[in-house]
């Protein structure tokens, strides 16, 4: 079975976030597809399989399957669109997430997601802790964001990852700040599913544009994930769904063997 690796998020390899993808005629089991996430070591394994004039797309960790992912989703529609639908404009995946869309924008892919707009909770001591004791405002969906008061903040911040792994809510813990040269930067952590810090996480931005958005008072915005690898996303907020665009990158074709 063939399978690519592509870096996303960026216009360098070694940069942005990898992602395995993986074009099927017909699904695996979900122990094989876990097993070989689990193999690639990677932040993301995507599995695509046509259906009729789109494409099921399903994501796994080396813990666990999710429900969404962002640049594995860009990878897979890289591949695509390079590789088997080479005449292809727009893409339509079917999802955990219900139907999304992956767009040519020029040089650029762009992601129509469901926006996630997350609500307040109590910042509580146990999440103090995390960050030092430094003044965050906390905020829940599917993971947990907490909003630190300068760029300096998350790019400085030191992780306990089993500290992070004990917090009672929320997948993953997301860090943001407004930027310098962005409108906002984060950084992700998702060591309850295997992943210590996801380099550049697509899907934490359905969270995070809303946010933003709201709170600078404008719709376009542009986002640095400032993890050791980095990557750059192009965002707009546009009510129920939100609009990421990025690069990607080819790193690598393999035939996996089993």
């Amino acid at each position: 079975m063939k399978q690519y690796v592509v870096d996303a998020f960026t216009e360098r390899v070694f940069h942005g976030n990898p992602a395995a993808v993986c074009v099927m005629d017909r699904w695996l089991s979900d122990d094989l597809m876990q097993q070989i996430a689990i193999e690639n070591n990677l932040s993301e394994t995507a599995f695509v399989v046509p259906e009729g004039d789109r494409y099921h797309i399903r994501w796994f960790t080396p813990g666990a399957e999710v429900d969404l992912c962002g640049h594995a989703t860009l990878a897979s529609a890289f591949v695509l669109t390079r590789f088997y639908d080479t005449a292809a404009r727009e893409l339509v995946f079917t999802s955990l997430s219900g139907e999304l869309r992956v767009r040519k924008a020029g040089d650029l892919l762009e992601l129509d997601f469901p926006a996630r707009p997350p609500k307040a909770v109590p910042c509580t001591a146990q999440m103090q802790e995390i960050v030092h004791g430094l003044p965050a405002r906390a905020y829940l969906d599917r993971d947990l964001i907490l909003v630190l008061e300068d760029e300096e903040s998350v790019l400085s911040f030191v992780p306990d990852y089993g500290a992070i792994a004990a917090l009672p809510d929320g997948m993953g813990l997301f860090l943001t700040a407004p930027g310098r040269d962005y409108d906002f930067v984060s950084r992700t952590f998702f060591p309850k599913i295997k992943i210590n810090e996801d380099p550049v996480c697509g899907s934490a931005h359905c969270n995070l544009i809303p946010y933003w958005s709201e709170r600078l008072h404008k719709s376009r915005l542009t986002a640095y994930q400032a993890s050791p690898r980095g990557g750059v996303l192009y965002c707009e907020d546009r009510g129920d769904r939100v609009s990421i665009r990025g690069h990607a990158v080819l790193y690598s074709q393999a035939e996996i063997c089993f």
